[in-house]
């Protein structure tokens, strides 16, 4: 395996993590066993998110509040950093481009 292919592998698991992050966003009540993992997801997107929050804030809509943030990192990871980066290294072991 090309030994740079684990920064795609990488880039590629944050991005399931992200998604994972947006659908929680959608449940605003998660039963008791699964807050821990929620708790994880949330601390390894919020270093990536919060300074897309300091730029773009929420977008009042009545009496909620939309957060583009999850939405523009999703687009940036999947148009500009993935493609680049696993086109630089060939890809990893999640995107099929190495092996043992």
């Amino acid at each position: 395996m090309n030994p740079f292919g684990i920064l795609c592998d990488l880039v590629t698991v944050y991005f399931i993590v992200l998604i994972v992050r947006i659908i929680l966003s959608w449940v605003p009540d998660l039963p008791e066993p699964l807050r821990p993992a929620a708790n994880l997801v949330s601390r390894l997107t919020d270093p990536v998110l919060q300074p897309v929050r300091g730029l773009l804030p929420a977008a009042r809509v009545g009496p909620a509040a939309i957060d583009f943030s999850p939405i523009i990192v999703f687009l940036v990871l999947s148009l500009l950093v993935r493609p680049l980066v696993c086109g630089l290294t060939g890809g990893g072991l999640l995107t099929g481009g190495g092996g043992i």
